[in-house]
Formats: structure tokens, C-alpha cells, sequence
């Protein structure tokens, strides 16, 4: 295991952490400043930047791309999946011109919420088997473009609206069936906030392997959680026991950056530069 109590080398910092606080180059400047050497953007900063300008801000301030988020949201009814697929293609060819070492995918809900304006459904069934097709589809374009694919499981609680691909087991079954030689360009991110509490995580992520486990994210789950979505704690706040968990991942040879990603109406409303200084303590400490 990594020790990460010296320095920050290893941090990564998903730009949703302060997207309330500045835009993308605001971001880029501030990581900079404090010394994070990579990033993960999501595609609605980067398109209000400009790709373009995106990639070379990036560029000239010396950040690597720990991911890029996302892809995914691949449930839709019949008159939107070609627009579905057409997002998705875009979004890897995103992550290509960025550098990104993985596009990360969040699978979808019920079609209604993944795509609106698609017929309502209640047959989760039916759209785990479309995100399956979906994935499978993509990684064929992915694959060409030498784009690996992060299939990120979240918590059962999102399984309508957000993603019902909630378990490590089920992203790795979806990766076995769908890539069984392990290239290594389809695989798992692992966001500790969302699997933290799965029984079978330990065995899931010993049978991930270095070449499944493609990305690590990490905050905390606060104890009463106010908002399910937008109340995450910034590591060491919370109950999850982060060290334990990666040092499991590492433990099989993961060595890729360790991803801040906090969804939090508190640290949003904080300066840019406190959340930072924070997260660079926490991962000191906590992580």
C-alpha cells in the first residue's frame, strides 16, 4: 500500500469537488496552485470551455487526466437510443482529444430519467439489458479509438434514476461478458461512496484485478446524510473505512491517482481554496 502521507502526488481531483465555486480554467489554475497534478472533468465544463481551449489549459498546466466524466446513461426508448449512442461516441471521442486515461460510465436508469422525454417503463429488467447492449456497443467504438471504458456502479438507492448497475459483481459480470479476454479497456471505477457497503466488495475487487480496476474514487458517507446525492463528506468525516478499502485495491496493483470526488452543498458554498487545502490534508490523513 502507497503511503500517501508525505504528499499529494497521487491525488486526483474530480472537478465536480468545486464546480459551484469556479469554471473549468478557474479549476485548472487553482490545481496548479496547490500542487494536484491530475484531474477528472465532466463534459459540461469542458463544453463551456471549448474542448479545444480545454485541452490545452490542461496541457499547459501540466495535469493529467485521472478520467473523464461521463459517459453512459444508455436507457432510452426506441425514438432516443440512437441519440444515446451518438452522446456516448461523442463522449469517447471527448476523453480521447483530452488525454483521459478512462471514460467513466454511469449506466442509466429507468428510461424516463436517463433520457427525458422517453416513454416511462417500470421493467428495470428490461433497461439492465439495454445498458448491457448499450456498454457492449460502445466498446467496440471505444476499442478503435483506444478509449477504456470505467463502468462505475452506484449505490442501489440510484438504481431509477441514475444507474441500475449498483454492485461490483454486476459491473464485473457485464466486463466478463462483454470483454472475457481483459483487455484492460473495459473495467470498474470504484467510488468508495457507492459500494462501501456491499458484503462481497473485498472478493469483488480481488476478482477485478489490475486489469478491471481502472479508476478509485473516494469522500465519505456522513451519518445522518442529509441529501443522497449532494451530502458526501470529505474523506475522514464520515463512517467509510477508506485505508482498508484502498489498500484492497492496491493490493492488486492498482496504481493509478486516488479521485476527490465530493458532491456536497457545504463544501460547495466554501472557497475554492479551502476545499483544496482541505482534500490535500484529508488525503494525508484519512485516505
Amino acid at each position: 500500500m502507497r503511503d500517501l502521507s508525505g504528499d499529494h502526488r497521487w491525488m486526483s481531483l474530480n472537478t465536480a469537488t468545486v464546480r459551484k465555486q469556479g469554471a473549468l480554467l478557474d479549476i485548472i489554475e487553482a490545481c496548479a496552485r496547490h500542487g494536484i497534478r491530475a484531474i477528472d472533468p465532466w463534459r459540461d465544463q469542458v463544453a463551456a470551455t471549448g474542448i479545444e481551449r480545454a485541452a490545452k489549459a490542461i496541457r499547459d498546466a501540466g495535469l493529467a487526466l485521472s478520467g473523464y466524466c461521463r459517459g453512459g446513461m444508455f436507457t432510452a426508448d426506441a425514438a432516443r437510443r440512437i441519440e444515446a449512442r451518438d452522446d456516448n461516441r461523442r463522449a469517447v471521442d471527448e476523453a480521447k482529444t483530452l488525454g483521459a486515461a478512462c471514460l467513466v460510465l454511469v449506466a442509466g436508469g429507468l428510461p424516463q430519467y436517463s433520457r427525458p422525454g422517453s416513454t416511462p417503463s417500470k421493467d428495470i429488467a428490461a433497461a439492465q439489458a439495454q445498458v448491457e447492449d448499450g456498454i457492449a456497443e460502445l466498446f467496440d467504438y471505444a476499442r478503435t479509438a483506444g478509449m477504456a471504458l470505467a463502468i462505475e456502479p452506484l449505490h442501489p438507492m440510484t438504481a431509477a434514476d441514475r444507474a441500475c448497475v449498483n454492485t461490483m459483481r454486476q459491473a464485473l459480470d457485464l466486463c466478463d461478458r462483454i470483454d472475457p479476454a481483459r483487455s484492460g479497456m473495459l473495467g470498474v471505477a470504484l467510488d468508495v461512496y457507492h459500494v462501501w457497503w456491499d458484503f462481497e466488495l473485498m472478493a469483488q475487487i480481488e476478482r477485478a484485478g489490475p486489469r478491471r480496476l481502472l479508476a478509485f474514487h473516494v469522500c465519505d458517507w456522513l451519518v445522518p446524510t442529509a441529501d443522497t446525492v449532494n451530502d458526501r463528506g470529505m474523506m475522514g468525516d464520515g463512517i467509510i473505512d477508506i485505508p482498508r478499502i484502498r489498500a484492497a485495491v492496491e493490493a492488486q496493483g492498482f496504481g493509478g491517482c486516488v479521485e476527490v470526488e465530493i458532491f456536497s452543498n457545504r463544501w460547495w458554498s466554501a472557497p475554492m481554496d479551502e476545499v483544496l487545502a482541505t482534500a490535500i490534508a484529508r488525503m494525508k490523513t484519512a485516505v
